[in-house]
């Protein structure tokens, strides 16, 4: 590690422990709060230049001393991005920034984070770039969060540009947030996409671009979900209405996986800086339900680097299986899911600690298609509150679209049915009819699973897209059926993309 301090003191960097691997380099400090460096217009610039090697902490802290006065800070960087082998990583570097409370795990000090999205913020009492926490810029120790995502063989060469501007600061307003209800159907079923991202963290789009998105694509509910920022819950009010249900959350994206918080309060920062290995996931996991969330892993097998899921399941309240447009590592996810239903009805557990499965589209801008896939709930109200119970109890399935409606059930001799996410309480030999009612799906194939695997396969649906397919059982060959929306299969023995799917219904358990 070198680094050259323009205006501060160049000491050699200290180590820090208490999370995931980082480092503290020297201070950046700038003139007095009654000093003569300023410019004409009130301003002081610094700037830090340094190399990080492969094999760099995960955060790297540059502090800065900001002296009474200050109306705005302002960071720019840059960093080198040369050439690499096939097959090797290349340099990418991360940025946010914490306050004077400091960097403690928890966040306390957390006033934005932009990742890779931006190579400049600012920060005042009154305004923030997207991503950022508006507020008064007190005087102490302020830093600037480095996050070296990849670094090149050769290294990573940054440089960073602080400028404060000194005046009377601005009044920061209160935020406004989004309506926990909009105006349901009471009991039906709601179509929502929890994995959204605008121009607040990597995405493109504004929050009521976004919205006109859902309300096109047949959406009753969002969830705002922002890469390691809440930096846009207050962005939300003006795009919900009695139509929109706009939920609030974050996509913490750590070292060794993404996961969802679904719906938490308004304001709720959730940290993102440990590892697997750090044993950190079950107090954020809790930090994310005692906020009123959902614990979602999301894309659990995505094949970029940091995504892949790490921390097990243990804390899930549900799991992404379907992100975006369909893709090998989806059918991977698919595939693990069923096998955590397998071990939820092993030993006599009976399913009673299964795992719901959704899906959301995690788009960012275009061509992403808002709501495809699309998670369809069955909620007692258009409420925030009903909708996670919904969720949490797994009576919903996952569509590509709005077009793809599904109705499943399952039912016994004597009258007794149950729905998806629920348990027909029958014998174990008692006869049992799976039925499925689709429309929405020209040329597809139903496919019902259970714990044995695949069961049962349909001939296509007609042209029309609308269909009923039956299948018989009993609790005793079945201890749980699920529905697969299949697209033609190109070519060979895979099966084709998915363009629905349900949760289970779990059989027998008298």
């Amino acid at each position: 590690m070198c680094e050259d301090n323009h205006g501060g003191p160049g000491r050699r960097a200290l180590f820090v422990t208490g999370a995931a691997a980082a480092l503290t380099l020297g201070g950046v400090t700038f003139a007095s709060a009654a000093g003569g460096g300023r410019d004409d217009a009130g301003q002081e610039s610094r700037t830090v230049r340094g190399t990080l090697p492969p094999g760099s902490p995960d955060f790297v802290y540059v502090p800065v001393e900001v002296p009474a006065g200050v109306r705005e800070i302002k960071v720019a960087y840059a960093y080198d991005r040369p050439s690499v082998p096939p097959g090797t990583t290349g340099n990418a570097l991360d940025i946010g920034v914490f306050d004077d409370r400091g960097t403690e795990l928890g966040g306390r000090g957390f006033r934005g984070w932009s990742g890779g999205a931006r190579t400049e913020f600012f920060i005042r009492a009154d305004d923030a770039t997207p991503g950022y926490i508006p507020g008064p810029v007190r005087p102490g120790t302020w830093h600037i969060a480095l996050g070296p995502y990849t670094v090149a063989p050769q290294g990573m060469s940054y440089e960073i540009t602080v400028t404060l501007t000194y005046g009377e600061p601005g009044e920061t307003a209160r935020p406004v947030y989004p309506p926990e209800r909009a105006r349901g159907r009471g009991r039906a079923w709601y179509r929502g996409d929890c994995h959204l991202h605008s121009w607040y963290s990597d995405g493109r789009r504004t929050p009521a671009e976004i919205g006109a998105l859902a309300r096109a694509a047949g959406l009753d509910f969002i969830n705002s979900s922002e890469h390691n920022t809440h930096a846009a819950h207050a962005h939300w009010a003006d795009v919900a209405g009695d139509d929109l249900l706009v939920m609030l959350g974050e996509e913490i994206t750590t070292r060794n996986g993404h996961v969802l918080a679904l719906g938490t309060d308004p304001g709720t920062f959730v940290d993102w800086r440990y590892r697997a290995r750090d044993n950190r996931f079950g107090r954020f996991a809790r930090r994310i339900r005692h906020a009123g969330g959902l614990v979602v892993p999301a894309h659990p097998h995505a094949t970029c680097v940091g995504c892949n899921w790490k921390f097990g399941f243990g804390e899930a309240d549900a799991v992404e299986v379907w992100n975006g447009p369909y893709t090998p590592d989806d059918e991977v996810a698919l595939a693990d899911w069923d096998s955590m239903l397998v071990a939820s009805v092993r030993d006599g557990r009976d399913g009673r600690d299964w795992l719901p499965a959704m899906g959301s589209s995690d788009a960012h801008r275009d061509p992403d298609t808002v709501g495809s896939p699309q998670t369809v709930v069955l909620a007692d109200d258009l409420t925030r509150r009903a909708v996670q119970e919904g969720l949490r109890a797994g009576r919903s399935y996952v569509a590509e679209s709005a077009r793809v409606g599904l109705s499943f059930r399952a039912s016994g001799g004597r009258g007794e049915h149950a729905g998806i996410g629920g348990r027909l309480r029958v014998a174990r030999d008692t006869p049992v009819t799976v039925r499925l009612e689709v429309t929405g799906a020209p040329r597809c194939t139903v496919r019902f699973v259970t714990d044995q695997g695949v069961l049962h396969t349909s001939a296509p649906l007609p042209v029309s897209g609308s269909g009923v397919v039956e299948w018989r059982t009993t609790a005793s060959y079945a201890a749980y059926v699920r529905a697969e929306l299949r697209h033609e299969a190109a070519a060979g023995p895979l099966p084709g993309a998915l363009a629905a799917f349900t949760n289970p219904v779990f059989l027998g358990g008298q």
